[in-house]
């Protein structure tokens, strides 16, 4: 079991990542805006109307600048989602998105957290055997504040990451774009339907009514190789429990 106190061991960087955190956004937000007045054109791929992939495209250019989300850059998208003369023609999904986007990247230092790996085999958490268990590992635990993007991410790096791994980012997504990433082609094989049916489980077991889930993908470098793949996070309700599902795409 990894039990951390996150704020112990970030003063010792909290004045190297102040700058960061003070950071003029005109960058982010100018490319942001920009995405969107591109989305609205009758030309893009929804039209007039910006859908949820576009506003998917918007959003990353907050992470794109510096590889964070800052308090500055949450605060804009808060002030833009609550305005109405913004919104209009934002379809639900795509607001749906923002709010979760929002939620998630608060800008806050991660709280204490306890994180574990899940020793169980994967087979019998998801009830099936085959190549989504093989290519799985799993960890969950909890927070002691809520949970949010830099609570996720240092809870994955202390126990499920492996070697040196490419900055990622988490990012919101539905039950049914989990449910299409886990019916995905692994190192291993393509899943069954039971094996994809009993990991999605395992994860909305945590996720609830809320449907708390993001996607991370991990691009890993070790012992003179390489692997890459996705984790999906659940987060439940209160935003306390987090469990994680980190799957091998491939690797040599």
């Amino acid at each position: 079991m990894t039990s951390l106190s996150v704020k112990s061991l970030l003063a010792g960087v909290a004045l190297l990542a102040a700058p960061a955190a003070l950071a003029d956004i005109s960058t982010s937000a100018s490319a942001f805006d920009a995405k969107i007045a591109a989305a609205r054109a009758s030309s893009s791929p929804g039209g007039t109307a910006v859908i949820r992939s576009e506003m998917s495209g918007a959003l990353d250019e907050f992470w794109y600048d510096d590889w964070m989300v800052d308090v500055d850059e949450h605060d804009y998208l808060g002030e833009q989602l609550s305005d109405p003369y913004f919104v209009t023609g934002i379809d639900a999904s795509a607001q749906d998105l923002g709010w979760d986007y929002y939620e998630l990247n608060d800008g806050q230092w991660a709280e204490n957290f306890d994180f574990w790996r899940v020793t169980t085999p994967a087979s019998q958490l998801y009830g099936a055997n085959g190549p989504l268990a093989w290519s799985s590992s799993i960890g969950e635990g909890y927070s002691m504040g809520v949970v949010n993007q830099d609570t996720l991410q240092y809870a994955y790096g202390m126990v499920l990451a492996q070697g040196y791994e490419d900055p990622m980012l988490f990012a919101p997504i539905t039950d049914a774009e989990m449910v299409q990433l886990l019916s995905g082609r692994t190192m291993s094989g393509s899943p069954s339907q039971a094996e994809v049916n009993g990991a999605a489980n395992y994860l909305r077991a945590v996720a609830g009514e809320g449907e708390r889930f993001y996607v991370a993908w991990w691009h890993s470098y070790f012992w003179g190789g390489e692997s890459a793949g996705y984790v999906i996070a659940a987060v439940d309700d209160n935003r306390e429990v987090m469990r994680m599902v980190r799957v091998i795409n491939w690797g040599d």
